[in-house]
């Protein structure tokens, strides 16, 4: 592998390969109703891209209801997974952007603050063949914004972070991206990621292509 070239392209999942924020919103405001409580917009976007731990707390911090966090998780889970086993929304320019890079031979992660039990049924609809190894939430002892993550990826396909491009739609991953040392383009959904040095940021999967990946500065020396 000459220096510099592009080992591995690295996959958010929720917001970025499938439109399923608009469905976590639906979950969070079922179990809040069932605890007594309310939920907005604005509340989801204090959770984007974290983990459903984080989630069942501040749901509980919010109620003060008497429930134990086991209960609220499973509700939540069940909700998903119910929704995904029906149908799996892809984003704009996902299929496509999977399909070139499996059909170039690069190497491929999913990568997701999602339990294994959400991913599954997301492979099933995308395609398991795009992925040389997925990275579930509940399969890592830190979640994003924590390197954690991606730096599991990397390690298990035999990559260098530096020469792995992560894509990322929400402040939390594109953190966890960063420092674990891997290029990062942004694909903004609920909440902006500004532009800062050595991270691009683009409106659409539909503006990423693998030729694109490659000729990003961190590959070619710019």
């Amino acid at each position: 592998m000459a220096r510099g070239e592009l080992q591995a392209v690295l996959f958010d999942m929720d917001g970025l390969l499938i439109d399923s924020e608009r469905i976590w919103l639906e979950v969070e405001s079922e179990v809040m109703a069932w605890l007594g409580g309310e939920w907005s917009a604005a509340h989801q976007e204090n959770l984007v891209g974290g983990s459903l731990d984080v989630a069942v707390r501040y749901m509980l911090e919010l109620t003060g209801a008497d429930a134990s966090p086991e209960e609220v998780g499973r509700r939540m889970l069940d909700g998903m997974a119910e929704r995904l086993a029906a149908c799996v929304p892809m984003m704009p320019g996902a299929k496509e952007l999977l399909a070139e890079v499996r059909a170039a031979g690069v190497d491929a992660a999913l990568v997701s603050s999602s339990h294994r039990r959400l991913i599954e049924p997301v492979l099933d609809a995308v395609g398991r063949e795009h992925f040389a190894l997925t990275v579930a939430g509940d399969e890592v002892a830190r979640t994003k914004p924590d390197p954690e993550p991606y730096l599991t990826a990397a390690a298990r396909l035999g990559a260098d972070p530096a020469r792995c491009v992560v894509l990322e739609d929400s402040p939390n991953g594109v953190a966890a991206a960063e420092a674990a040392g891997c290029v990062t383009v942004a694909v903004p959904g609920v909440l902006p990621v500004p532009p800062a040095p050595g991270r691009v940021v683009v409106g659409s999967l539909r503006e990423v292509s693998l030729g694109m990946l490659r000729s990003l500065p961190a590959f070619t020396g710019g």
